[in-house]
């Protein structure tokens, strides 16, 4: 088990895929965070509640959520790609034992994850304190509760990865398993929060209880406004990362016990 995993890692860092998602967590970090906070939630449409206020704050700082993207595409690629370009026969022969491949690609993958939701967070940090220091606001959280966000975003980008995993296990072509992937945090729960009597599963689903441990209901709330519909109340932040812990556990399972029995084609 453990040759897999450093061979996942290997191939992993043989690609350019890994520094993109870096450079992307980077970007996404500093560069989104950096520029809503000097525009400043106050100034949004609709307006919401400015830095100096705690809600503002985790307004702010909960659209880091909207890059999960970036995780949960790579975790969807580490499997995909390998079908894409048949190499999945070769691992497959070298080991025999499927689940122990998918597993090894959980866990380098999942470090790929970890270290992407790490790259987002110090740089949406620096981003965030340096903007608001630029316009001179007295943010109103204080600085240990907004890294402790910060954090619980990184770790939330970590199970994306897993699910993107499950994802490409289960679908393997990678063209509709991104379009699913990337189309369902896009659209997917967006949309299923705007019909009533669904819209109270949101909570249940991954990026609601994303939205739980992070503490962000500035779109569910903005919806509940345009739809002139009650808002959507979301699980405790403890809550919400049991959930999530259950659907990363779901996909991974999935991931794992996918290939046992298919055909590689």
């Amino acid at each position: 088990m453990n040759r897999l995993i450093r061979a996942e890692f290997r191939r992993l860092l043989a690609t350019r895929m890994w520094w993109g998602a870096l450079l992307a967590g980077g970007l996404l970090g500093g560069g989104l965070i950096g520029m809503l906070t000097l525009v400043g939630p106050e100034n949004f449409d609709p307006p919401m509640p400015g830095l100096h206020t705690e809600q503002g704050v985790r307004t702010v700082v909960g659209f880091l959520g909207y890059t999960a993207f970036v995780p949960a595409a790579v975790g969807t690629l580490a499997v995909t790609s390998e079908y894409r370009h048949r190499t999945i026969n070769f691992t497959f022969l070298f080991a025999p034992r499927r689940w122990q491949v998918l597993v090894a690609k959980i866990v380098a993958h999942g470090a790929a994850g970890a270290c992407y939701g790490l790259v987002l967070a110090t740089t949406a940090a620096m981003a965030f304190f340096g903007a608001a220091a630029v316009k001179g606001v007295a943010l109103g959280m204080p600085a240990a509760g907004i890294i402790e966000l910060l954090a619980r975003t990184g770790l939330a980008m970590v199970a994306y990865t897993v699910l993107g995993i499950g994802v490409g296990a289960l679908i393997r072509n990678q063209v509709a398993a991104l379009a699913v992937v990337i189309g369902y945090l896009y659209a997917g729960e967006t949309l299923l929060m705007m019909i009533p009597g669904v819209r109270h599963l949101y909570p249940w689903l991954p990026g609601g209880a994303a939205a739980a441990l992070t503490d962000f209901t500035a779109i569910s709330d903005a919806l509940s406004q345009q739809l002139s519909t009650d808002p959507v109340h979301l699980l405790s932040p403890v809550a919400g990362l049991l959930v999530l812990l259950a659907y990363t556990a779901l996909f991974g399972v999935a991931a794992v016990l996918s290939p046992m029995r298919r055909d590689v084609v």
